[in-house]
């Protein structure tokens, strides 16, 4: 009996070391990324050599803009043909793909695969941000060091999270939000066996972060202030709009992808299709291109118009929808919080100027926008309460958040049955675990 615990606690250490391990791998690789967007970024948009920071609507190509994304959408479409089909899409659905049905193993080429063609796609133009690919290629880190070293498919799967969540600790600097998202998208439970592994993880990728980025907020915003009682009633009707909002923006994305299904070509070309449209709406709106974490910071700042912030939630909508449907390589969190905070912010603005009586904050709402699509969309409820909080630090706006985002969450169970994240892996006849569970695992 007490060789059997004994056992037991070696194993749990064995496992830390392990997340411990991969987080450095991750942070590494997250640094890569980033500096692979700037990167191509440069090439294709300013035709130089350069891994500085930039930004592709500031690019002079004029019409000739049109034709980046589709040579990235060709790329990446040749990647996917020739290299691996599992670097299409999102990344999160396709870890949870592995844990659910392959024992948590992924092919190493992904590690490799994934983040060059997200940097290709997002450098080009792509409207994504580089949360999803990291989280991907962290969990295939993760995956690649449990198939080495021999341990269970449970313990495996704890490694895999690991690195997911590091990796998205590396870029925002969210260590707790991201130890929840492993817990609510990836490990489907909370127990300090699996929960504790995590959590080291994160707080390695942390510590490193620091070492070569800011570890300011995230996300730049005034302080907010607390609300009052009409205030925080308006939000919570709020969180019901957004809950709404998060089901018709899950559903579009799905009925694109639907119709591109029905497109008689081979899916290697549908990226190059879906570059072209984001190609012609770059031009209509630039801030449409790319990352645009700034787009989400100027709506938390109350620095846009309505007007702008309309253009860029309209556009970006159209161009992540088409480009994520064609079955290119991005993520969604960035596009869901830029949707998010524009829609707040555009909302808050008219609330402020019209309905002044009801108390509500312009940069608060932007924030619960942000934080309530998310919530909606990805079913990661606490997990989206905590990156709100940790990438604006402001702990005014716990309570409206919380409050926001449950309704948000609660509307969209209702009426969607599956979420953004779960709908890809549902349609191939997964099922997939709503709710923690805390059975014994080998």
């Amino acid at each position: 009996m007490f060789s059997n615990e004994l056992k037991q606690r070696r194993r749990i250490l064995l496992i830390c070391v392990l997340s411990c391990l991969v987080a450095v791998a991750s942070v590494l690789v997250a640094k890569l990324l980033l500096l692979g967007i700037a990167l191509f970024t440069n090439l294709f948009y300013f035709q130089t050599f350069s891994v500085a920071e930039s930004n592709p609507a500031d690019n002079t190509l004029g019409a000739w803009a049109v034709v980046v994304p589709v040579i990235g959408g060709l790329i990446v479409g040749a990647m996917a043909r020739f290299g691996s089909a599992s670097i299409r899409g999102h990344g999160i659905p396709e870890a949870m793909e592995n844990i659910l049905q392959k024992e948590s193993r992924i092919p190493r080429r992904i590690t490799f695969l994934k983040p060059l063609s997200s940097a290709i796609a997002i450098g080009s133009g792509g409207p994504f941000g580089a949360e999803g690919p990291i989280i991907a290629t962290g969990g295939a880190l993760g995956s690649w060091l449990g198939q080495i070293v021999p341990v269970s498919a449970y313990e495996r799967k704890i490694i895999l999270a690991s690195g997911a969540a590091a990796g998205m600790t590396a870029i925002f600097g969210t260590p707790l939000s991201a130890v929840l998202l492993a817990i609510e998208l990836l490990l489907f439970e909370y127990r300090p066996k699996s929960f504790v592994p995590v959590a080291l993880a994160t707080a390695v990728a942390a510590t490193l972060r620091s070492a070569f980025m800011h570890t300011e907020a995230f996300f730049t915003m005034p302080p907010i202030q607390a609300p009052d009682m009409t205030g925080l009633l308006t939000y919570l009707a709020f969180g019901a709009v957004m809950g709404l909002l998060a089901v018709v923006v899950t559903k579009s994305i799905y009925w694109v992808e639907d119709h591109f299904e029905k497109i008689p070509l081979h899916w290697m070309w549908w990226p190059a299709l879906g570059g072209l449209a984001v190609g012609i709406i770059g031009l209509i709106e630039p801030r449409s291109l790319g990352v645009g974490y700034g787009n989400i910071s100027l709506s938390l700042a109350g620095s846009l118009t309505v007007g702008a912030a309309v253009s860029i939630f309209v556009w970006k909508f159209l161009a992540w929808a088409i480009a994520l449907g064609s079955g290119t390589s991005g993520g969604t969190l960035a596009p869901l919080l830029t949707l998010g905070a524009a829609f707040g912010f555009i909302i808050g603005t008219l609330l402020a100027r019209f309905v002044p009586e009801l108390h509500t904050d312009i940069n608060t709402m932007a924030l619960i926008g942000m934080a309530a699509l998310f919530a909606g969309s990805s079913r990661a409820l606490l997990a989206s309460v905590l990156f709100a909080l940790e990438g604006t630090k402001q702990p005014v706006g716990l309570v409206p958040l919380l409050g926001c985002c449950c309704i948000a969450y609660l509307i969209s169970t209702v009426i969607m049955k599956n979420s953004i994240m779960t709908e890809k892996i549902a349609r191939r006849g997964l099922k997939v675990p709503h709710e923690y569970y805390g059975g014994s695992h080998s």
